[in-house]
């Protein structure tokens, strides 16, 4: 059964779709027995919360969700959460989270609340979909999603929100899965995905050293469609990925524990790209090595972590643009101290961090490798008064480049009652432009091989105000939600238009951009074995300084999903997903459209499980519009997937 921020389900009409979502939230009556099973969240603070009360909006989903899913990356795992919309940030199924209608470029990606980042090697346009692709679907247990500005804690690139994924951790008890998943498209050529994945955890040392291992390998052909404008180039690129997680947990004694964890990647992508007419081969080879080594101490007046972490994303771009194999490499170091204790009645957490980065690129740095550094400072402050918590934050980082920047956060959370919560803050929050924005040594080919986009000195770092006030009810069988937004944002980072003359182009800095709107959302247990839940999201995003509204954001999204138990070894589930008419570009606007999903689960035995279903049941289609610029939606596809448990 899905939890508090689940959504999605039956096919409706466009529009009423959104407005079911609404009419499910404001329709429920408030009368309802104790909520039992509480989920605590921990990234909305680094402290356990339980998810009704943390100092934040908050959603999830679970391992147990996720089973119950096709999902083929963190994208897919979180699309139908609230606040939540997946835009093709490129073409050819690269894919990128945003937050309440503000751009991928502010969504801060963690693995177990560490950055992970190659945006610097591949630049924005495709670091956070290799970034989301990097992560193993089956070394996940939970993914909590952060809505709104978290650089208080976690610093830059945090202006829209943060998602962390938790990844499984070691076991005591030998266990095991073994599962293969297929999925592919009914309509055109190619598209077909096979994944297949090995989980294995348990103790190596009694009591002393525990350990797992999850290996997972994806294989997708490369899809064509007489969708697209071009017949001969493809809608979905081919892609073969291999990921392995593993980690190492030292029981030093009751007090200390040790973690080793080594996270390693390959990405190779190929597909036959639209230019202008001409289909121009695209590959890229992405290798990328992510090792942590972390202290955690646990004692009597407080908790502490040490930690490292180490990251080299290794990439070969060989596209027909660049006349030129591209020679890329992009180095993190990143070391990080925390303490959290009480003092008092305050429950303090505070740290340091200390994170440098070095690039390499033979395409884009003309003058060699170049490397820069921040370091941070931050302490928050947990109190409670009766039934009111106050959570106050700040944040001090200092880049090499962009000097100092300050950002507070204060945050309230008034319980009604046990199950009733009215809560909402404001806080600060800031982004220093990426080296490719910056730098004049950094030039990135751009208009399809027409013109080259070229970094400016004289840009500002990116400042935010952001405010929120909601309400949330949970219970036994029902809970609902409602949550106003506003993020008021200085000098935004655009990259200038091509005039189809300039062979040249920048970035600069929009004086004001405004983003607002509401959420809405909730669920229902109909029965014992039958449950509905939906969220919808309205946002308002415009340049202030043009009053045009910012594109690839759409006014209205929404979900709906019906969950059935039909038998104790037998789920079902049906949903839908509307999304709004957007802008594709700045005089361009593109319509809405819904997808219908349909989907099972059926447990053979004790330890065999098998998954049916369909996506894009009814095979909607984009616009003219938006398929103009190659912005394809994928066609009805079937899945099925398998796994045995040992």
């Amino acid at each position: 059964m899905f939890s508090f921020q689940r959504d999605s389900v039956f096919k409706l009409s466009r529009l009423n779709a959104a407005l079911c979502a609404v009419g499910l939230v404001t329709s429920l009556s408030v009368a309802a027995e104790a909520t039992t099973d509480e989920v605590m969240v921990v990234t909305a603070s680094q402290t356990k919360h339980p998810e009704l009360t943390a100092p934040a909006s908050v959603s999830y989903i679970t391992r147990e969700e996720l089973d119950e899913l096709v999902v083929n990356d963190v994208a897919e795992a979180v699309r139908k959460l609230p606040g939540i919309n997946i835009n093709p940030g490129t073409t050819y199924g690269r894919n990128e989270i945003k937050i309440r209608g503000l751009d991928s470029d502010y969504t801060l990606l963690l693995i177990n609340g560490r950055r992970i980042n190659s945006r610097d090697a591949l630049t924005s346009a495709y670091g956070n979909d290799f970034d989301l692709s990097s992560i193993p679907m089956s070394a996940v247990e939970r993914i909590e999603v952060i809505r709104g500005p978290m650089s208080s804690l976690y610093g830059a690139d945090a202006l829209g929100g943060v998602v962390n994924v938790i990844l499984r951790q070691p076991t005591d008890e030998v266990q095991g899965q073994v599962g293969y998943q297929y999925d592919g498209p009914t309509e055109g050529s190619g598209g077909d995905t096979h994944k297949w994945n090995v989980y294995a955890s348990g103790s190596l040392i009694p009591n002393t050293l525990l350990g797992n291992i999850i290996i997972e390998q994806s294989k997708r052909d490369a899809w064509r469609t007489d969708k697209t404008i071009n017949p001969d180039t493809d809608a979905l690129e081919e892609r073969d990925e291999l990921n392995i997680f593993s980690t190492l947990k030292w029981l030093v004694n009751d007090q200390q524990d040790v973690d080793l964890e080594i996270l390693y990647s390959q990405d190779d992508r190929d597909a036959d790209w639209n230019n202008w007419g001409m289909a121009v081969n695209n590959v890229q080879k992405l290798d990328r090595t992510n090792i942590a080594l972390i202290h955690n101490g646990y004692w009597s007046q407080f908790d502490s972590r040490l930690r490292y972490n180490f990251e080299q994303s290794e990439l070969e771009d060989d596209s027909e643009l660049n006349g030129a194999v591209g020679d890329i490499k992009q180095t993190n170091n990143t070391v990080d101290v925390q303490l959290s204790g009480y003092v008092g009645d305050h429950l303090l957490t505070g740290g340091a961090e200390y994170r440098n980065t070095e690039l390499k690129n033979n395409l884009t740095l003309t003058s060699g490798p170049v490397d820069y550094s921040q370091s941070a400072i931050y302490l928050q402050d947990e109190i409670s008064f009766g039934d009111l918590a106050i959570t106050l934050g700040g944040r001090f980082d200092d880049h090499e480049v962009y000097g100092g920047e300050f950002s507070p956060r204060a945050y309230a959370v008034y319980s009604m009652t046990d199950n009733w919560v009215v809560k909402g803050g404001v806080g600060k929050a800031f982004k220093a432009p990426g080296l490719n924005q910056y730098s004049e040594e950094y030039s990135v080919l751009a208009c399809r091989g027409a013109c080259r986009v070229v970094g400016n000195p004289d840009l500002k770092a990116e400042t935010s105000v952001s405010y929120e006030l909601g309400t949330s009810y949970q219970a036994e069988r029902w809970g609902a939600g409602l949550t106003l937004f506003q993020n008021d944002i200085e000098d935004m980072i655009q990259a200038e238009t091509w005039d189809r003359v300039k062979t040249e182009l920048t970035y600069f800095n929009v004086d004001e951009a405004k983003v607002k709107g509401v959420e809405l959302l909730g669920w229902f247990d109909i029965t014992d074995t039958v449950s509905i839940s939906a969220n919808y999201m309205y946002t308002d995003a415009k340049d202030e300084t043009t009053d045009k509204a910012l594109t690839l954001t759409p006014e209205h999204t929404a979900n709906v999903q019906l969950d059935w138990q039909v038998l104790e070894n037998l789920y079902v589930y049906t949903s839908y997903q509307y999304t709004g008419e957007q802008y594709v570009r700045i005089d361009e606007k593109s319509d809405a459209y819904g997808t219908l999903d349909l989907g099972a689960r059926y447990t053979a035995m004790d330890s065999l499980n098998v998954k049916l279903g369909v996506t894009n049941l009814t095979d909607e289609d984009r616009d003219d519009v938006a398929t103009s610029y190659d912005y394809i939606l994928k066609s009805r596809s079937i899945y099925a997937g398998v796994s045995y448990d040992f």
